[in-house]
């Protein structure tokens, strides 16, 4: 029998996203966003293994969507009008006749089922255009307006899948996709600068005594930038706190695979640190062995300062995520439950575990698409 696995032809999957549900393609469509967080993200592979199935499902097509515009965005050679036709593809979607693409189509019933309002994906839009332009982040808020689109979007639609939508709740979301993003920044100063970007604030740099010229021109690693560096990790802990403290409002079967999240990316802040904050000559990494002990640990709840969950149900938005945290306030959907029964405990670490091992065999096994339909992590080419 031969171990190519070949998809059905598009036509027998394209259906508006109302009608496209059971047999008709939906499952082929959440199989490809599947595929996509294994091989984009190691760490939001292994946090989602903890959800409940619907919640699991409705995130992998979440990050399907992102990561393929993301990818989209950041192709060499990609084209000129790109943005505006992830634009027209958001549009169509939301219309219910979402393009030929998996996790459109995915996306679509996402937004659908749980009422997404369309300001938050557009944010997201919105941020990867910042990545298209010659763009300068003078101050710390301009850096978070940034991080507000490409990562705090995300942690409000995760929220709206879970069916939490008081605003103090959002907020908090929010605080979880900017920090991770300032652990992003911290993480890629040397990368993103080969890029041509620089995501460290200037008037940090300057403050520092950092000739940001002469720096852009001739990146090295100097106990200055380290600074920099401590800095906006330092302001992601923050941040990270204010978000733990929002954990208890998510439903309790989705908090383990959250706080597994938000852990093993402040993890890597503080394989960033150990490294005396050098991210020019090296990127941190977080092995796989040290992320399942994360996963382990974060089954119970992260120790606070005293006094800082009361605080985080009366602490504003930050002011970068005001307007998407107002736009996502007063939702009402339905989340979608875990299965009945369920290992618990040690015996669903161990399940995880053989799962990783089962879903490697699976993506060693080439693929042919369908036509016209890309491979789900790299489509640019079919933007």
């Amino acid at each position: 029998m031969s171990d190519v696995v070949t998809a059905p032809p598009a036509s027998a999957i394209y259906r508006p996203a109302a009608l496209n549900y059971g047999f008709s393609g939906a499952g082929t469509d959440l199989d490809r966003c599947s595929a996509s967080i294994r091989r984009g993200s190691k760490s939001f592979h292994i946090a989602s293994l903890l959800l409940p199935r619907g919640t699991r499902q409705a995130a992998h097509a979440l990050y399907a969507f992102c990561r393929h515009s993301d990818d989209a965005v950041d192709a060499r050679g990609r084209r000129a009008d790109v943005l505006e036709r992830l634009r027209e593809r958001l549009d169509r979607l939301y219309a219910g006749t979402p393009s030929d693409h998996a996790c459109d189509r995915a996306f679509a019933r996402l937004v659908e089922t749980h009422a997404i309002p369309k300001a938050v994906p557009v944010a997201l839009l919105d941020g990867f255009e910042m990545d298209m332009t010659e763009r300068r982040y003078r101050t710390i808020a301009e850096v978070k307006d940034y991080a507000a689109g490409v990562a705090a979007s995300v942690g409000i639609m995760m929220a709206l899948v879970m069916d939490t939508s008081e605003p103090w709740a959002l907020s908090r979301a929010a605080d979880l996709g900017l920090a991770m993003q300032l652990t992003n920044i911290a993480r890629d100063v040397g990368e993103d600068l080969a890029n041509g970007r620089l995501y460290l604030p200037e008037d940090w740099l300057a403050e520092a005594g950092v000739d940001i010229a002469a720096f852009r021109a001739a990146p090295r690693f100097t106990p200055e930038i380290g600074a920099v560096v401590a800095r906006l990790l330092s302001e992601a802990d923050r941040h990270y706190a204010l978000a733990h403290a929002g954990i208890a409002a998510l439903p309790a079967d989705c908090r383990h695979a959250i706080r597994t999240a938000a852990l093993t990316y402040r993890e890597i802040g503080r394989e960033i640190a150990g490294a005396g904050y050098d991210s020019l000559s090296r990127r941190a990494r977080t092995s796989l062995p040290r992320k399942l002990a994360i996963m382990l640990a974060a089954r119970r709840p992260v120790a606070l300062p005293e006094g800082l969950a009361a605080a985080a149900r009366l602490a504003p938005p930050d002011p970068s995520v005001t307007a998407l945290v107002a736009a996502a306030a007063g939702h009402s959907g339905a989340r979608a439950s875990a299965p009945p029964g369920g290992a618990g405990g040690l015996d669903r670490f161990a399940t995880l575990l053989l799962d990783l091992e089962r879903r490697a065999r699976a993506d060693r096994r080439p693929v042919r698409p369908a036509a016209g339909e890309g491979a789900q992590g790299g489509m640019a080419g079919h933007v």
